[in-house]
């Protein structure tokens, strides 16, 4: 080892060659096919490398869909904020999620997701269930607006699961499943503001 360079950095670094060579080896060859062994040997780095770093492939493709959504946020547009309009925050919230769903690289993951899961429904339910992990901001948005009085819903998550479907029947499925391309920002607006008129006049 380098003796110039500190360790933490350099498992930083390890870290982060295991998580670019893995996007591309899923990109390339597929869910089924990539293997522990293919990522290390693109990276450079052994197998018990990549596996102190990741317990599973699973663990592994989870952790570059949770990167790509940690990259496309920012903390303070998560937070429900009680002295400001709901439909300003809303779409603020939602436009940063409309972003998040016009990433290429996680558009052509979620591609690999789904065709690795239509042959594995027990695969499928892992990794919608990593996935809901990191779509509870909007569940937790919702739920605290209902708590301060200003929704009137007895089912936060069933809320937000609604106007999550209504962005992603938009700008996630028709992409992913048709081919089409990513929406524009103008289209992106005008989705984030009819999703949030809609969402308001039911439950504001």
């Amino acid at each position: 080892m380098d003796q110039s360079t500190p360790p933490n950095r350099l498992t930083d670094r390890k870290r982060v060659a295991i998580v670019g060579a893995a996007i591309e080896e899923f990109l390339a060859a597929g869910y089924d096919a990539t293997s522990m062994d293919r990522i290390a040997a693109r990276a450079s780095v052994s197998k018990r490398t990549v596996y102190n770093h990741f317990a599973s492939k699973e663990a592994l493709f989870a952790a570059i869909l949770h990167q790509l959504w940690d990259a496309s946020r920012t903390d303070h547009a998560l937070v429900y904020r009680a002295d400001q309009p709901l439909r300003a925050q809303l779409l603020e919230l939602l436009g940063y999620k409309l972003r998040f769903l016009t990433n290429d690289v996680f558009l052509s993951l979620a591609r690999v997701a789904i065709a690795a899961g239509l042959h594995s429904p027990e695969r499928a339910r892992d990794m919608v269930a990593r996935m809901d992990e990191r779509e509870e901001d909007l569940s937790v948005w919702v739920r605290a607006a209902a708590a301060d009085g200003r929704l009137k819903t007895d089912d936060p998550l069933f809320a937000a699961l609604q106007l999550l479907t209504q962005i992603k029947g938009f700008a996630f499925w028709p992409q992913v499943a048709m081919g089409q391309a990513p929406l524009g920002k103008r289209e992106q607006k005008r989705i984030a503001e009819s999703a949030t008129d809609m969402f308001l006049a039911r439950y504001a």
